[in-house]
C-alpha cells in the first residue's frame, strides 16, 4: 500500500484541508537576536543538527538538490555535495539528511547522492559532518531516506520492491547492525531503543532494542483510533516526557467514498500502553507538535466540523477551546501568537477575529498579532529528475490581525513552530535562507516534530 506523510502539504482544518506554504521576512526576523542567517542556501527540507553542525537538503537554481552543511555556531557553509531522492513519495516532502553524533563535537552526515553506477538509482554516502570527507557508501535501489535512530542510522531500502526492508547501520563504518522486513519510519529514539511506525495495511508502533534489534513491544494504531486506519492521509508524531503522541489524518477512499479512522492518541514509550485517545479530530496548521501543543478540530460522523480545541499532550484533556458557533464564516487562515494562548482567524488585507483559548471569549483584535502562512497557494518545487508534487517545508510570518497585513517582525518565529534542540532554534524563511537562534530554551519539538 502506498503511504504518504505530508511533511510539506499536510491535511489540516480549513473545511478540512489547508496547504502549508513557505514564508517569512528574512533579515528582520533575526535582527534583535544574537543569531545568524545564511542566504547561500535554499533549504527545502527540515534541518537537522548534531556535533556543532546543521544540515539540510537545498535546491539549486537549476532544480537539482544538494546536501548542505553549516557551522551551527556562526552559519558558515562548511561544504555541499549533490543530492537526490530515489523512490520517495511527493507527499512526504523533500528528505532531510540524517546527522548522527559519533563523539564529542563529532558527527556523521548521511544522505543520498546521485548513483555512481547504472545498476543503482542512488548512493547512500556518509561524510564527516565538519569536513565533508567521505567515510563509506552503500548503493540504493529505492528509499524514503535515511534517519537517525539513537547512535545509528535507520534506512528503509528497496521500498519500491517486494523485498523492502529497514536496515540499521553503524554511522562510522556503514556496518549492518540488524534489519527487519517491510517499511518503517523512525518516530522516536534514544541511546537504547527506537520506536518505528510500521507502514502497512495494519499500521502499528513497534519498539526495538537498538543494539540487538530485539522487538520489545508493538501497539496497533487501531487499538487507539478504531478499525480502518489508512496512512495515505498522512501522519505526525511528537514526544512529550515519557510518552509518544501520534496523529493520523483522515483519508477518503476514492472507490468506497468512505473516510478512514483518524485522530490523536498517546502511548507510553516504555511499554506501548495507550494513555489516551482522541478519535475523529483533525490536527490544524499552523500549530505545535502533537507532543507539545496539539490544536485540533472535531469532525462528526456526517463530516461536519466543530470548533477548535487545544489539548494537554500529557492527558489529552481540553485546556482551551472555542465553539463551532464562534468560528467565522470562510476565507480565514489560522494564526497563533508566540505562546498559543490565543487563536486568531486571519483575513488577508482586512480585519480578522481573535479568541482567548482559556476562556473561549472573543477579544478585541486591535493590536493582536499572530503567526500564519504567507502563501495560501504554494507552488510545487521545480525539481529536476523528480516526480512532481514536492513542496518546501513551510515557514510562518507575523501578521497584524486588525489589518490582515504582514508585519515586519524583529523576533524569530515562535518556539511552538521552530522547536528547540539543545538551546538552538532553526528555521527557513520564504526564500529558503537558513536561520538559527541560540536562546537556551529547553529541547522541545516544533510543528514538524
Amino acid at each position: 500500500m502506498i503511504v504518504l506523510r505530508p511533511l510539506a502539504k499536510p491535511a489540516v482544518a480549513l473545511a478540512g484541508i489547508l496547504a502549508l506554504a513557505g514564508c517569512s521576512d528574512s533579515d528582520a526576523a533575526t535582527a534583535a537576536f544574537p543569531t545568524w542567517h545564511n542566504t547561500e542556501v535554499n533549504a527545502v527540507s527540515r534541518m537537522t543538527s548534531a556535533g556543532g553542525v546543521v544540515t539540510a537538503t537545498s535546491m539549486k537554481p537549476d532544480g537539482t538538490l544538494e546536501t548542505a552543511a553549516l557551522d551551527l555556531a556562526n552559519g558558515k557553509k562548511l561544504w555541499a555535495h549533490p543530492a537526490t531522492m530515489a523512490g520517495r513519495l511527493p507527499g512526504m516532502g523533500v528528505s532531510a539528511p540524517a546527522i548522527v553524533p559519533t563523539g564529542k563535537d563529532q558527527a556523521v552526515v548521511v544522505a543520498l547522492d546521485p548513483a555512481r553506477t547504472s545498476q543503482w538509482n542512488a548512493t547512500l554516502i556518509a561524510r564527516d559532518a565538519r569536513t565533508g570527507r567521505q567515510k563509506w557508501t552503500r548503493p540504493v535501489h529505492s528509499t524514503f531516506g535515511p534517519q537517525r535512530c539513537g547512535p545509528y542510522v535507520c534506512l528503509p531500502e528497496q521500498t519500491a520492491l517486494s523485498s523492502a526492508r529497514v536496515v540499521v547501520l553503524d554511522p562510522a563504518t556503514g556496518k549492518l547492525m540488524w534489519k527487519l522486513p517491510g517499511i518503517a519510519e523512525v518516530e522516536w529514539s534514544d541511546a537504547e531503543r527506537v520506536l518505528l511506525l510500521r507502514l502497512s495495511s495494519s499500521p502499528m508502533i513497534e519498539s526495538y532494542e537498538l543494539k540487538t534489534g530485539k522487538l520489545q513491544w508493538q501497539q496497533p494504531i487501531e487499538q487507539a483510533l478504531g478499525p480502518g486506519i489508512d496512512l495515505s492521509g498522512g501522519w505526525a508524531f511528537g514526544s512529550t516526557g515519557d510518552d509518544l503522541v501520534g496523529y493520523v489524518a483522515p483519508y477518503t477512499n476514492p472507490r468506497t467514498k468512505k473516510a478512514s479512522a483518524f485522530g490523536l492518541f498517546s502511548i507510553k514509550i516504555a511499554d506501548g500502553t495507550v494513555n489516551w485517545m482522541r478519535p475523529s479530530v483533525v490536527r490544524v496548521y499552523p500549530s505545535g507538535s502533537p507532543g507539545l501543543a496539539p490544536v485540533v478540530r472535531p469532525v462528526d460522523q456526517h463530516g461536519a466540523y466543530g470548533g477548535f480545541a487545544r489539548l494537554d499532550s500529557a492527558t489529552g484533556r481540553v485546556v482551551g477551546q472555542i465553539t463551532a458557533s464562534e468560528v467565522p464564516g470562510s476565507g480565514w487562515w489560522l494564526a497563533f501568537p508566540d505562546r498559543m494562548q490565543k487563536l486568531g482567524f486571519l483575513q488577508h488585507d482586512t480585519k480578522g477575529t481573535a479568541f482567548d483559548l482559556a476562556t473561549g471569549r472573543q477579544v478585541p483584535v486591535e493590536e493582536e498579532r499572530g503567526w500564519s502562512f504567507c502563501v495560501t497557494d504554494p507552488k510545487p518545487l521545480p525539481l529536476r529528475g523528480q516526480a512532481p508534487g514536492f513542496y518546501s517545508v513551510a515557514a510562518v510570518c507575523d501578521y497584524d490581525l486588525a489589518t490582515g497585513k504582514r508585519v515586519p517582525s524583529s523576533s524569530a518565529p515562535p518556539a511552538w513552530y521552530t522547536g528547540s534542540q539543545d538551546g538552538w532554534r532553526l528555521w527557513r524563511d520564504e526564500k529558503g535562507a537558513m536561520h538559527a537562534l541560540n536562546d537556551s530554551t529547553v529541547t522541545a519539538p516544533g510543528m514538524y516534530g
